[in-house]
């Protein structure tokens, strides 16, 4: 055969271009590294079982524990969902606690960083435990209904006391404890304001809406007076319905009475009056009622002015009700109307008065001319005035149509205008003096002495 050259033997090697594989890790590597985190998991779980509270197991018909999950979500949305979401943010880090750093180093950095991230992981357990312990203590109830009525109807420091006296699972006012007292919600305190409110109300007697509130009593007179009846009793409600029925039945009475008097002539208006003597009475009473609202009474006007004329003047008062003009002035007055409300008043006809011819100064119609014989009034004043003597009239200035014919009318049975004031909005007020008898005929027409009838509304 063929042997080899003896230069072949000393040429040198080629290297060859080719890269050389690099040798696969060990299996002893991953299998400590396995076995590292067996150990840390196992050391997780027993610090876990460690720090969890024992709590007794559930009965398997409670609900208490969905229910606090529910009231929870309801108040607190946010914190529910992390509170519901704990165990998947657990487990999520404890997968990044195992796969920290590169794998395969236990170095110092390594193991501290393990170590924040159980911490961190417990802490939020016990965050997560403490706030479940809250919750069940805030819905956690009284067991006496009667008790939590009279917690709730107590305010200031005494109730709390006594509620943490009553409660044993509250602490002690003695043991030092940083925890605020228990939070009301927004409905509780509601109800705790009315129950103050009805406290404070519930002897107090109701009062009319127009009365202003009335001072309260001192606490002798109120120990000394008897209860007051209250308004919803049927004794009240049936006096105050009677007393109304009575009002609304003088009221019609009155407009009735002011209507026959305005329509009829004056004999007619006394024959009324005499049949029914409470009629007058009841009439007198309503026209007092309406005047009084006026800001000035005519009579008082008409008192004003004789005040000052001399104190020796006779006058006659042509309708006088109540005498109000003789209380007024120390002029000598004759009183004359269709009743007598005084023992001064003397009860006549106003067309035919008991007096001479020509033996008054005066002569007084305040309100007075009533019915449908307006002239005849005038007419008996003319006759028992001395000549050159003073007639006053006020009347409601919603009588006239027409002020000038009624002035005409008025100088035509011998009376001459003095004065009038026509600046008030309820009534006009004339001075007229006697020039003389009257100028016409008693046939004649005098359409100026008709006057609207003062007629009043049902309010």
């Amino acid at each position: 055969m063929f042997e080899e050259p003896a230069w072949a033997e000393e040429a040198p090697a080629v290297p060859d271009p080719r890269p050389v594989p690099l040798r696969p890790r060990p299996p002893a590597a991953s299998h400590t590294k396995g076995s590292k985190r067996r150990r840390l998991l196992a050391t997780l779980r027993a610090l876990e079982a460690a720090a969890l509270p024992r709590q007794p197991p559930n009965l398997p018909g409670s609900d208490s524990e969905e229910e606090e999950v529910v009231e929870r979500k309801r108040r607190h949305p946010k914190k529910a969902l992390r509170a519901s979401a704990s165990p998947e943010g657990e487990k999520k880090r404890k997968k990044k606690c195992q796969n920290w750093g590169p794998p395969g180093s236990d170095s110092e950095a390594e193991e501290a960083a393990r170590n924040r991230c159980h911490e961190g992981a417990l802490r939020g357990r016990d965050s997560a435990n403490k706030e479940t312990g809250k919750r069940k203590h805030q819905k956690r109830a009284p067991a006496d209904p009667a008790q939590h009525l009279g917690s709730v109807a107590q305010t200031g420091p005494k109730a709390w006391n006594s509620s943490a006296a009553n409660d044993p699972t509250k602490p002690s006012p003695e043991t030092p404890s940083s925890e605020p007292p228990r939070t009301l919600s927004r409905k509780q305190w509601r109800n705790r304001q009315k129950n103050k409110r009805r406290q404070k109300n519930k002897f107090r007697p109701p009062q009319p809406p127009d009365q202003p509130p009335e001072p309260a009593p001192a606490p002798t007179q109120e120990t000394e007076a008897p209860p007051a009846a209250g308004p919803d009793g049927p004794g009240a409600r049936a006096e105050a319905l009677r007393a109304r029925m009575a009002q609304r039945l003088d009221g019609a009475r009155f407009r009735y009475l002011n209507e026959q008097l305005y329509s009829q002539p004056s004999h007619a208006a006394q024959r009324l009056f005499q049949e029914d003597p409470e009629a007058f009475l009841l009439y007198h009473r309503g026209f007092q009622s309406q005047v009084r609202k006026w800001p000035l009474q005519p009579v008082d006007r008409i008192a004003r002015d004789l005040r000052q004329r001399p104190a020796s003047l006779v006058v006659a008062d042509f309708g006088c009700g109540d005498c109000r003009l003789a209380s007024s002035i120390r002029n000598p007055v004759h009183c004359f109307d269709l009743a007598s409300l005084d023992p001064r008043v003397t009860v006549c006809d106003m067309a035919q008065v008991p007096l001479e011819d020509a033996s008054v100064d005066v002569a007084v119609f305040c309100l007075s001319l009533m019915g449908t014989n307006i002239r005849d009034f005038l007419e008996e004043a003319n006759r028992v005035l001395k000549p050159g003597g003073l007639l006053k009239v006020a009347e409601v200035s919603s009588r006239f149509e027409d002020v000038r014919t009624f002035l005409g009318a008025v100088a035509k049975l011998g009376f001459k205008v003095i004065s009038k004031d026509l600046t008030n909005s309820h009534f006009f007020l004339f001075d007229f003096q006697k020039t003389g008898p009257p100028r016409v005929g008693p046939k004649a027409q005098l359409a100026g002495l008709k006057l609207q009838p003062c007629l009043y509304k049902r309010r």
